[in-house]
């Protein structure tokens, strides 16, 4: 049987506890009674938190109820939101056909942000047998948490650089579409961008440690994705309690 390439990754120390930890603190915030009566508000809420985060690692930061009154017109806001609403109707090819909702994903966030051409292309050819290795593990390539698939997938793409223009929209919102697609977030609940954005110095620089490709640079970002599930997790709850008022 081959060995599943992920699974080396949970023996890296302190991340098998820091994952079991994120999970758990999601399982507990996905219990929230608000949940049962007001699911639609809090994931429209949570929609425009993470895609204004989303946003503003991409170096496009604006105020959050700007963007809520519908006054700003910054392109890679506004492909961060077309990218968060196409989620739920992509949950079903991702792991058919990563590469499609790939180059989908990318034609959503980058649109009015780069040449009509190079929308879906990755810039290099060189990264596509990268981009083709982490489509095989979407497409049943291992067997690891969905937490750590989607680390991987955030992680890899950012390390590519493979797409012009916000390749970071398009990594974060491949790595939440994994967790929707994997269960653990099938209502697209968690704002793991706000997550990332709370500890972005963090989150800059290990992600730059993954691409080192080195045992602590993975497990730098690792534990950083994990501490920001568990802020994601938080957020949640906050926005449960403030719609529950």
């Amino acid at each position: 049987m081959p060995t599943d390439p992920l699974a080396p990754l949970l023996d890296l120390a302190d991340v098998r506890p820091a994952l079991d930890g994120a999970r758990a603190a999601v399982d507990a915030a996905m219990r929230h009674r608000t949940l049962r009566r007001s699911g639609g508000p809090v994931a429209a809420e949570i929609a425009l938190r993470t895609s204004v985060a989303s946003a503003a690692l991409d170096t496009h930061g604006f105020d959050l109820e700007g963007v809520r009154a519908g006054v700003v017109t910054d392109p890679v806001v506004q492909g961060a939101l077309r990218v968060t609403a196409a989620l739920d109707g992509l949950t079903g090819t991702w792991a058919k056909a990563p590469r499609q909702v790939l180059a989908k994903l990318h034609t959503l966030a980058a649109r009015d942000v780069v040449p009509a051409e190079e929308l879906g292309r990755p810039v290099d050819p060189s990264v596509v047998p990268r981009l083709d290795a982490l489509s095989a593990l979407l497409a049943g390539g291992t067997s690891a948490p969905v937490l750590l698939q989607a680390a991987v997938v955030h992680g890899e793409l950012l390390a590519l650089k493979a797409f012009a223009g916000p390749n970071g929209v398009v990594a974060r919102a491949a790595a939440r579409l994994t967790l929707i697609a994997g269960g653990l977030d099938p209502r697209g609940l968690l704002a793991m961008d706000v997550g990332h954005r709370s500890r972005e110095p963090e989150y800059v620089g290990s992600s730059n440690a993954f691409a080192t490709g080195t045992q602590d640079g993975l497990r730098s970002w690792l534990r950083h994705f994990a501490t920001a599930t568990e802020r994601a997790a938080e957020e949640l709850v906050e926005v449960c309690e403030k719609a529950a008022e």
